[in-house]
């Protein structure tokens, strides 16, 4: 059964996250809080675990994972980013929004899209979140919770530990979260001179980015 690591969402414990940290560390799949819903969140550099995370979710490899970042400065690393671009993140981060870039080299093959080379990224505003970021060292993939053949998130941290507690191996309690799913931008257009595509709206307000 999975682990539960209790932590306040206003003031988390290091400790109690850093033992997340350590289990995440040794090729662990945990539930984590963020600032919109409950996500699957494992090593970037773990191929045998990425796999394992798109199974719980039932999902391919042409369904972009996420990066979460602690800032941009770490974004920076792993897509191509030029000065529009950076200039939108900057009014964006941190927050619920999710921005699908051009992919550097630091981003393993599998896990940018196929055909396309990019990868998503996100700098969630969420403190326990933040906090396990900067314990880990290093962005974390992740994907939002969704159970396969449902449409919302799940939300409540026991239920995640009751439905999914055999086949994931944490989950980070810190109460709730909005059920809404992040806004997802496409800014790859922006290369050649376009506009960012919306691809889903959701808790990110596009009046806070002028779109």
């Amino acid at each position: 059964m999975a682990q539960l690591f209790e932590v306040y969402p206003d003031n988390p414990q290091p400790r109690v996250l850093k033992q997340a940290q350590q289990l995440l560390a040794g090729g662990a799949i945990l539930a984590v809080p963020t600032d919109s819903s409950y996500a699957l969140v494992c090593r970037l550099d773990d191929k045998a675990t990425v796999d394992r995370m798109r199974r719980v979710r039932q999902i391919d490899d042409k369904q972009h994972l996420s990066l979460l970042c602690r800032d941009l400065s770490e974004l920076a690393s792993y897509a191509h980013v030029d000065n529009r671009q950076f200039r939108l993140l900057k009014l964006a981060t941190p927050g619920p929004y999710t921005f699908i870039l051009e992919a550097t080299k630091e981003v393993p093959r599998r896990v940018s899209h196929p055909q396309r080379k990019t990868i998503g990224l996100r700098v969630p505003d969420r403190k326990g979140l933040q906090m396990l970021l900067e314990l880990h060292g290093a962005p974390l993939l992740a994907t939002t919770l969704i159970p396969p053949g449902e449409t919302e998130p799940l939300n409540d941290p026991e239920e995640i530990r009751d439905r999914l507690g055999k086949v994931i191996d944490g989950v980070v309690d810190a109460g709730g979260c909005p059920l809404e799913q992040t806004t997802v931008l496409d800014l790859t257009p922006m290369n050649g001179g376009g506009e960012p595509v919306v691809v889903r709206q959701g808790l990110g307000s596009l009046a806070r980015l002028g779109l």
